[in-house]
């Protein structure tokens, strides 16, 4: 019988693999060649345990056993993990031809999923180094049989979230934390068979909490195959969204390219639309495209005009409502709260859309909850059909003061989320944390969506500490620099300065 490895003894085998990498290569570029490694482990395992299951059923045949049909993926002759295990120099390069050839076999499932990491730099990964990450991968089988698929990707996501922790920056920019994840996706509530697209989708942790949600939900994650989409700039993080997703079990679509200039999914003149879009795109993301935006063949600038060149928060609004169905599309988007409050373009986009009656809820977040940022997000939720008694309104729900506080970083534990999500849900006034505001206040203000315009916090009684006025200061003076930033642009406009 098969002894299965549980989750804890997964994480720490693929936490020991990282370790040896250390000193050889920045942590930041540690998931470029770990995952890839442990990719090729798995489906290596698999084609060799589906290649045994075969040979039982046929009675020896071997030429049957390597029919692709009984595999899910072709791996070639001499490409499997103990092929290259085998090699004793040149390692490097054996991995890389293993990967190549593996790709070329299969064009519509895993092309381009090993990334571009440089397998054949020797000064960086010496023989000795990758032969000590081959025997330690080597060391356990990682068949169906041995790991099945959710345990498998749930180890995959701890790896993701720990070169986060480790790198925060670097790694950090295409994880989003988990608690956060779950909220959006409760709040968009994805149901079997329902399409879901992520148009800045990292490492893919959206579509994989979709899948989650739908289980969680009595569903069949079958349903989801084919229905799960993702874009993403990066090569080598949109090469980890697949493996991420073929890992969980599901098929999904996610194509590498930069969205915003070059969106992958379209009819003819005419973006996909999905049932929920969903995304925590990169902040105020400078040199995004905006010439272009102009002249936007997919008339996503028709949702009031051009965003400003050094902020693209509202172009992914714009694009992310563009790609939403008309009848059952919802938006849930990560922005910095910048976005709610800046004038200028911003501001004319953001009384547009609030005109159109989409706008559903703007939820604030507490600050230094992502990685890379100590700066409060905001979450923008959108939907194209609202419910009539909702119309003409938008939820407020001030969530700046739902958190836990960390030595390096905040977390919004489940707690802090549930309180969020009850008043998303009730949509009504809770003294402190949410109000049902009309469109016409609003308008009174200018169109401003500052969340304490409309929500002041309650109260909690607490004295403020010097960490806490040490880190407001600091958010205050990011916050500053983002103003200056704004003015700058504009005054750039009228050929003036400071």
């Amino acid at each position: 019988m098969t002894d299965r490895i549980s989750l804890s003894e997964l994480e720490q085998y693929l936490a020991r693999a990282a370790d040896l990498l250390r000193g050889s290569i920045d942590q930041a570029d540690f998931k470029a060649y770990i995952f890839p490694l442990m990719f090729f482990k798995r489906i290596s395992d698999v084609y060799l345990e589906e290649f045994a299951q075969a040979m039982e059923v046929s009675g020896g045949d071997h030429e049957f056993a390597a029919f692709a049909e009984n595999h899910r993926f072709t791996i070639p002759a001499g490409n499997l993990w103990d092929d290259v295990r085998n090699h004793t120099e040149n390692i490097g390069s054996a991995l890389q031809t293993a990967f190549r050839e593996i790709e070329k076999a299969n064009p519509e499932t895993l092309y381009g999923i090993f990334g571009n990491a440089n397998w054949t730099n020797k000064d960086k990964l010496p023989d000795r180094k990758l032969a000590d990450l081959l025997e330690h991968f080597s060391s356990k089988r990682l068949s169906n049989a041995n790991v099945a698929a959710d345990v498998f990707g749930n180890a995959y996501e701890y790896l993701i979230k720990r070169f986060a922790d480790q790198s925060n920056k670097k790694a950090g920019e295409y994880y989003t934390p988990r608690s956060v994840v779950g909220l959006l996706i409760k709040i968009l509530n994805p149901a079997e068979g329902e399409s879901v697209y992520d148009p800045a989708c990292g490492t893919g942790g959206m579509l994989i909490e979709v899948i989650e949600h739908v289980k969680a939900a009595g569903g069949s994650p079958k349903t989801l195959w084919g229905r799960l989409y993702g874009q993403e700039k990066v090569l080598a993080t949109s090469a980890i969204a697949r493996m991420n997703l073929l890992l969980h079990g599901v098929e999904g679509k996610v194509v590498r390219e930069d969205t915003l200039r070059r969106p992958a999914f379209y009819t003819g003149n005419q973006l996909a639309q999905f049932d929920c879009v969903v995304a925590n795109p990169p902040f105020s993301l400078k040199n995004w495209g905006d010439s272009e935006w102009a002249s936007d063949k997919w008339g996503r600038n028709n949702l009031g005009g051009v965003p400003p060149k050094g902020y693209a928060d509202w172009a992914w609004v714009q694009h992310m409502l563009t790609s939403a169905r008309p009848k059952t599309g919802r938006v849930a988007v990560v922005l910095p709260q910048g976005a709610l409050f800046r004038q200028g373009a911003e501001a004319r986009i953001r009384t547009h859309i609030l005109k159109s009656d989409v706008v559903d809820a703007v939820i604030g977040l507490a600050p230094n909850l992502f990685y890379g940022t100590g700066l409060a997000a905001c979450v923008l939720v959108l939907r194209h059909k609202r419910q009539p008694n909702e119309q003409g309104k938008v939820l407020f729900i001030n969530g700046e003061s739902l958190l836990k506080k960390g030595r390096n970083q905040n977390t919004l534990e489940s707690e802090h989320a549930q309180l969020v999500l009850d008043a998303y849900e009730t949509f009504g006034d809770f003294d402190g944390l949410s109000r049902v505001v009309d469109l016409d206040e609003i308008a009174g203000n200018d169109y401003n969506l500052n969340i304490p315009l409309y929500v002041a916090p309650a109260d909690a009684g607490e004295k403020l500490t010097l960490e806490q006025a040490l880190a407001d200061l600091e958010a205050a003076h990011a916050r500053a620099a983002e103003a200056r930033s704004a003015l700058e642009a504009e005054l750039a406009k009228w050929r003036l300065s400071v």
